[in-house]
């Protein structure tokens, strides 16, 4: 197929059209490099050149400041909810809280039971994860290590549009799937951090954003692959690290901030896709059905399911012969998903929504 489809993938997920024009322009060989990035080496200036220049980037879009080292680690989110626990937990005689409002939030708990005590501050679990935890809903340890949370979980649709209070403790996020489609006040983070395969570039790599003086709890003697210090010390070169990729994130990063002008309007187009997918089935008198409660709507996955499974059946494969791509919903939510992260252009998504209100019609 040379058509390109409309992705609703929820990762890896759609890149924005003009960096793969780049990506595939420079593929054969970087300008000044005489060889592909996949080829050339990490300590060549070519290379130290793309990486600082992402960092740089990134600092402004973000309004990063010198209280935070910014690091490029490879084994995504994952690896991650690891790493936050041998730097931050183990050796600490202190639990990590974790607010649970979703299925990636569990499996950064699980990571972290391996290398110290941990608390569930809240969870929901029981209501399949439909909303976000109310004032006072919090059963916080005010020692605690840190206090963790998923701003946005893909599976069951619902993201923190404002950090949780959680006093004293430093606040740690695992943010992979809605990094950089909107403002975030970072020092408000101990660390925060994210996957880049669903918002920022291909998979391989993590963007960990850590406040410094954090860095002096980083117990000695821990796998050089999972320090942090290490990793900021060596400012992402300890190893050789996911060129390719990061380099791939840098144009991501550059279009953010050269062709879109920035988080703010990010988010104002972020606003506007969503907006179309939940008004329509908000007006559908219960044809769809949205999953998250709707004051905890993600604005990067909407989430919905249809009165039987015959029917998402039907409408998912009507879809497939519109190229309308990556819509069926995870299994322990079930339904349908479209993952409309920032490269997701609103074209593709009235395109969804002209194929479900004629759904609607045919069937409702």
């Amino acid at each position: 197929m040379s058509e390109r489809l409309h992705n609703f993938s929820a990762g890896p997920a759609a890149l924005p059209l003009p960096v793969l024009q780049k990506v595939q322009e420079e593929l054969l060989c970087y300008p000044g490099a005489g060889a592909s990035v996949m080829e050339i080496s990490h300590r060549s200036k070519s290379f130290e050149s793309i990486i600082q220049n992402a960092e740089a980037d990134l600092r402004a879009l973000l309004g990063i400041g010198d209280s935070h080292a910014v690091v490029f680690m490879q084994g995504g989110a994952t690896l991650q909810f690891s790493a936050l626990a041998v730097n931050f937990l183990r050796g600490s005689g202190k639990p990590g809280d974790f607010i649970l409002t979703g299925s990636w939030g569990e499996k950064a708990l699980k990571e972290a039971k391996k290398e110290g005590e941990v608390r569930t501050a809240f969870t929901n679990k029981d209501e399949n994860f439909k909303r976000l935890p109310k004032a006072g809903e919090l059963n916080l340890d005010p020692n605690a290590a840190f206090v963790h949370f998923t701003s946005n979980e893909t599976i069951q649709g619902v993201e923190f549009m404002q950090e949780p209070e959680v006093g004293d403790a430093p606040l740690f996020c695992d943010a992979s799937s809605d990094f950089l489609s909107h403002p975030v006040p970072v020092d408000k983070y101990g660390l925060l951090y994210a996957g880049a395969q669903k918002n920022i570039g291909p998979a391989g790599v993590a963007v960990a954003i850590i406040r410094k003086d954090l860095l002096d709890r980083v117990p000695e003697g821990l796998p050089s692959m999972l320090d942090y210090k290490l990793a900021v010390e060596n400012e992402s070169l300890y190893n050789t690290p996911a060129c390719f990729t990061i380099y791939v994130v840098g144009l991501v990063l550059k279009w953010l901030k050269d062709d879109i002008g920035g988080l703010d309007k990010m988010y104002a187009q972020n606003q506007k896709k969503a907006a179309i997918l939940y008004d329509l089935i908000d007006s559908s008198n219960g044809f769809y059905r949205g999953h998250a409660e709707k004051d905890c709507r993600s604005l990067m996955n909407v989430t919905w399911t249809l009165e039987t499974p015959e029917l998402e059946a039907e409408l998912l494969a009507g879809a497939k012969e519109r190229n309308l791509d990556g819509l069926k919903g995870h299994r322990s939510v079930g339904g349908l998903r479209a993952s409309i992260y920032n490269a997701c252009p609103v074209e593709s998504v009235q395109a969804l929504a002209d194929y479900m209100t004629e759904f609607h019609k045919q069937k409702g």
